[in-house]
């Protein structure tokens, strides 16, 4: 019998096994999926000469975690690589935004665009160096961060005060035009933004867009090299040195619950896995409290609160494979790792004006990867391994555009979809579309058939707007990774922080473990299945809960 049973190999749950496993607690991990990662995978399923990332990609919250550095994944075999430019984003008249490797280069394309750019953005650079740590401490410590709150709110009075605070909580097309006079930096700032589901005029996408430019320009948009799926492989081999067990094809479709205590999981296949000391999920907060436990264990309340449970918009995913650089018309983009594509910051308020009336738009905002050229082993030379994604309403009500999308994904809805993001490359890279040897298109309900935290393509376990952070995720009153039933714990992106891969949902809920290991020794002994039925029936004579879907894979995605 293991000390715990972690449901979902994606990172949050392999993070969260893998402290465990340093504490000396025995582990298994139990995973829907025929392979683990999760959100962090790759594969040649586009052509057999390219390396492609089925989910995430780049991950400048990973280099910035606290909690991925402490694993030294690097004595796994874990080595990252770097695009020569993080980000750029083409303008209408053939200039590019560039975020660079440095600040001072990054100023420096600024001040091209207006005069006193470059110091603006160096004075937000500034302001990070002054904050980072405690901004980190913040993200990646369980919540309250009362210490990590206390030294940032300290930092911030020294860096300004209430006018810093408020700086931070703007929409980001409002930071944009107080910080910058030309477009290059504001389009860099609500591009960014938009790697969640914060749109221009949204309260805090200033912050948002704020943070994910200042750790591309502190850290990079690093990539594994040889693919995603690396990164998982140097998590699991990491466990398994130390004697923790990963089980693929295994889909758990229910906690079993004994005297308000977490007992063990049991598995589709009927297999009964107890569980010494925690049950940990990786899996959404929907899916935890309304399929996988009983409703007669939780709180009337948390459910009345779970049904208002906001996902962030669907994903809408291309990979290609080709055979020879994109041929953009901004020569600068073809160095940098990710492209954003997308009007202006007008074209990109457009774009979430239609997600947020249930419209697929017609012009989508395009997050483009150049995956050889933040990593030559992805493809032969003179080729690139390329995917694009963006983002579709999780109800749609209607199709912006002329082919009559409805959401159904199918094989005609996902083919128009792919062309419609495919025809708006070819609007910046005149002749992409020659370049394509192969493509793979992995519409939302693709996404979620290969990992059912995705939930119509949701990439972030919900939204990450301010009414579903801190002590409101998932709901009200649940920021931390302990659950109503004792021994149970939340360790996916549902939980705070939130989305990306950082590992902190899954660090977070293992720290919550092994400290509440102690407060459970006087609790009834654990459930152990009768001789002969340890793939029998329940151990209660209560009748089963429906399930809807069974949980097993860790959330994430994109840029993250």
């Amino acid at each position: 019998m293991p000390d715990a049973v972690v449901i979902g190999a994606g990172p949050n749950g392999l993070v969260a096994a893998n402290k465990l496993a340093d504490a000396g607690w025995s582990v298994e991990v139990l995973e829907a999926q025929p392979e683990p990662g999760g959100a962090v995978r790759s594969d040649r399923g586009v052509h057999p000469d390219h390396v492609s990332d089925l989910f995430s990609a780049f991950y400048p919250l990973a280099a910035a975690s606290p909690v991925i550095a402490d694993l030294e994944l690097g004595k796994e075999g874990l080595t990252w690589s770097h695009a020569p430019s993080v980000l750029a984003h083409p303008l209408a008249d053939g200039r590019c935004a560039v975020l660079a490797r440095s600040a001072a280069d990054t100023a420096a394309g600024l001040d091209t665009f207006a005069a006193g750019d470059g110091d603006a953005w160096l004075d937000l650079c500034t302001t990070w160096e002054r904050l980072s740590p405690d901004v980190l401490r913040v993200l990646f410590t369980p919540f309250p961060p009362v210490r990590a709150s206390l030294r940032l709110a300290a930092g911030l009075r020294a860096a300004g005060g209430l006018r810093l605070a408020r700086t931070l909580l703007l929409p980001v097309r409002r930071l944009g035009e107080e910080s910058f006079h030309g477009e290059a930096g504001r389009v860099l700032l609500a591009g960014s933004a938009l790697h969640a589901d914060l749109g221009p005029e949204a309260a805090g996408s200033g912050g948002f867009g704020w943070l994910m430019c200042m750790l591309g320009q502190a850290y990079g948009f690093p990539v594994p090299e040889g693919g995603a799926g690396a990164l998982t492989a140097a998590l699991v081999r990491r466990l398994e040195r130390r004697g923790g067990v990963v089980r693929c094809g295994e889909r758990v479709t229910e906690v079993v619950v004994r005297g308000g205590r977490a007992v063990g999981v049991r598995t589709a296949g009927g297999e009964a896995v107890p569980a010494r000391r925690a049950v940990l999920a990786d899996v959404s907060a929907p899916v935890l409290y309304g399929e996988l436990v009983d409703a007669r264990h939780l709180p009337g309340r948390l459910l009345k609160d779970l049904g208002r449970f906001q996902w962030d918009s669907g994903t809408f995913k291309v990979d290609w494979a080709l055979d020879g650089p994109v041929p953009w018309t901004a020569g600068q983009a073809a160095s940098a790792g990710t492209v954003h594509l997308a009007d202006g910051v007008d074209g990109l308020t457009r774009f979430a004006a239609q997600l947020a009336t249930g419209r697929v738009p017609d012009r989508p905002f395009i997050l483009f990867g150049q995956m050889s050229t933040a990593d030559a082993t992805r493809s032969p030379a003179g080729t690139e391994s390329a995917w694009a994604y963006t983002h579709v309403p999780q109800r749609i009500r209607g199709d912006a555009g002329e082919d009559g999308l409805t959401g159904i994904w199918d094989r005609r809805e996902e083919e128009a979809m792919a062309d419609r993001m495919e025809n708006e490359i070819e609007r910046w890279a005149p002749g992409f579309r020659s370049r394509v040897t192969g493509r793979r298109v992995l519409s939302p309900r693709t996404l979620e058939s290969l990992d059912a935290n995705l939930r119509e393509g949701a990439i972030n376990g919900g939204t990450a707007s301010l009414h579903q952070q801190l002590v409101f995720r998932p709901t009200p009153g649940t920021g931390r990774p302990e659950t109503p039933v004792k021994g149970l714990y939340l360790a996916s992106a549902s939980a705070h922080p939130g989305g990306g891969v950082h590992g902190a949902p899954g660090a977070n809920a293992a720290g919550a473990a092994l400290s509440g290991f102690g407060r459970l020794r006087s609790a009834r002994a654990p459930w152990t299945p009768r001789a002969g039925r340890s793939t029998g029936a329940r151990p209660s004579p209560s009748p089963a809960p429906s399930h809807r879907r069974g949980g097993g894979t860790g959330a994430s995605g994109r840029a993250e």
